[in-house]
């Protein structure tokens, strides 16, 4: 029992003394300008190549890291932080703003971070006005194309054309097996995310700008040291509300006086009251009283002076999904579910009940429906079961347009012995409607090379581009996006602003592409585990080592 006190003293000296395979690592081993040592911290050969990839490669993800790091108290202005936050992160499609068309529908060579591809995205602007319309569901697009073509920009191109206001639920394929639902359950969920529910009502509310808040303080309260939006009891006051036309004085109450010290409402200010909740919104500074301020917030927007009556009825608009009201209506803990992604198996009783009730608000004309786009990427992992399940939910009137995506040719359909184009079965194959990529020239790999050394930042010479460019040729437009930010951290290591040739050079030899990496595997092959020299056509004069 002694000992138990010196357990926190002893245990450096027990690392000492345990000596394990890799005890003798201290670091990488390399120098300030990440040039690997022969000998150092433990660390020896590698030709410094990979021990210089692992560092640029944690350097980039620190890179990538910066700013990310959310507080609590930044978590309560989430759906106001979301813009901000997608300019912040960059992603593989963060530079895709559109389909980059125009108003006749007709592609642009380079435009919304599109390039190339004037027929599909032809095509997917076709598309887009089905989908705008809404008239039709149960259609089916398949973006079929080798790798690297830009299926996934296309998908991504359509969502950002579309805005805010249709759903588009995005799905891969790979993760219907990974979930604890079952397939055609995490399919039915994923069907309902793409369907929006707009449900309208109309309140009453008193839209005008302030003239005047005047408080009334009652003695009792004991002075004017009130802090803001507290609002003791007996405390009363009025506040004067004017349009172009009219001008009205206000009783005003405890609870009403909390709720304008809230927003911080002040004379000059344009606000709307709901009359049923008591809800103030601020809607900004009337331009009317620009003039009295010299200095104003960088946010402070302002608004022309209401018209017509005070008092008006008007209509609000929620939009909501058919998932996210199958989920409040299923679980015990209802609207929390959706934060906690824990919705679990949904009982067909209760979808059934929810879209008669949604048919009677269409009747009514308090809702409509707004038939999304669900995009299931890698649409050949799925198997035969969840191909006879689309077919016949691609039946249902509230399906959503279904965009699928893949980079197979004829190859097995999962779950059978069967092989066909895609990997999909041929009647499914039959209800879509097909739309193909091309490779991109060498002329569009400059381009796109172009725009993402923008998006990321990265100042990179001509001569460089031209070498960036013969290698996305040569080997992949991945790859050599993968380069930029490697090469602007090996420019910055050498204390350089612009990204040059031997930036390029450095970074290429230190990272290999997979026609190198499959050179290199040829040639060492003997000395793998399990594997099997290319040639010999029985298995069983497979090579292990």
């Amino acid at each position: 029992m002694a000992e138990l006190k010196r357990l926190s003293e002893s245990r450096d000296l027990t690392r000492i003394e345990r000596i394990g395979a890799h005890s003798h690592i201290r670091e990488l081993g390399l120098d300030s300008s990440l040039e690997a040592r022969d000998a150092s911290e433990g660390m020896v050969g590698l030709g410094g190549r990979t021990r210089s990839a692992v560092v640029r490669k944690r350097e980039t993800s620190k890179r990538r890291r910066k700013g990310q790091v959310v507080t609590m108290a930044e978590l309560k202005r989430l759906s106001e932080s979301r813009d901000l936050t997608r300019i912040e992160r960059i992603g593989a499609h963060s530079h895709i703003r559109g389909l980059g068309l125009d108003s006749s529908l007709e592609a642009r060579d380079a435009s919304e971070g599109m390039v190339g591809q004037l027929p599909a995205r032809r095509a997917a602007g076709l598309i887009l006005q089905l989908i705008r319309q809404g008239k039709i569901a149960g259609r089916a697009v398949l973006l079929a194309g080798q790798p690297g073509t830009g299926k996934t920009a296309l998908a991504m191109g359509i969502a950002k054309s579309l805005g805010a206001e249709t759903p588009f639920a995005s799905v891969a394929a790979s993760e219907l097996f990974s979930l604890d639902l079952s397939k055609t359950e995490a399919l039915t969920q994923a069907f309902r995310r793409a369907i929006g529910v707009r449900i309208k009502e109309e309140a009453e509310i008193i839209e005008g700008e302030v003239v005047e808040i005047s408080i009334d303080r009652p003695v009792a309260a004991g002075g004017s040291g009130v802090p803001s939006g507290a609002a003791p009891a007996g405390k009363t006051g009025r506040l004067t509300l004017k349009t172009t036309d009219m001008e009205t004085v206000y009783e005003l109450g405890g609870k009403m006086i909390e709720a304008l010290g809230k927003e911080k409402v002040q004379s000059g200010d344009v606000i709307a009251l709901d009359k049923a909740s008591g809800k103030v919104t601020k809607l900004g500074r009337s331009i009317g009283r620009s003039r009295d301020y010299d200095a104003v917030g960088a946010h402070t927007k302002f608004v022309k002076c209401p018209e017509g009556e005070l008092q008006k009825r008007k209509e609000v608009v929620h939009c909501v999904t058919l998932h996210e009201i199958d989920v409040i209506n299923s679980r015990t803990q209802g609207f929390l579910a959706l934060f906690t992604g824990d919705t679990g198996e949904i009982r067909a009783e209760v979808r059934e009940q929810i879209d008669t009730k949604v048919a009677e608000w269409r009747e009514e004309g308090k809702a409509e429906i707004v038939p999304g786009v669900l995009f299931i990427d890698e649409v050949h992992m799925l198997d035969i079961e969840c191909f006879s399940f689309l077919n016949r939910a691609l039946e249902n009137d509230m399906a959503p347009i279904l965009v699928i995506a893949t980079n197979r040719g004829i190859t097995t359909i999962r779950g059978t012995n069967y092989r066909s184009p895609h990997g999909i079965p041929s009647d499914f194959l039959d209800r879509l409607l097909i739309i193909t990529t091309q490779p991109y020239t060498e002329a569009e790999i400059r381009t796109i090379l172009d725009i993402r050394c923008e998006e990321e930042d990265v100042e990179m010479s001509a001569d460089a581009k031209v070498l960036l460019t013969k290698i996305g040729t040569e080997t992949s437009l991945r790859y050599a996006i993968h380069l930029i930010t490697s090469a602007a951290l090996a420019c910055q290591k050498r204390k350089g602003k612009v990204v040059e040739m031997e930036d390029i050079s450095r970074v290429y030899s230190l990272f290999l592409d997979v026609k190198r990496s499959t050179q290199y595997l040829m040639e060492y092959q003997s000395q793998y585990m399990f594997s099997e020299v290319p040639g010999e056509a029985d298995g069983d004069d497979a090579m292990q080592s």
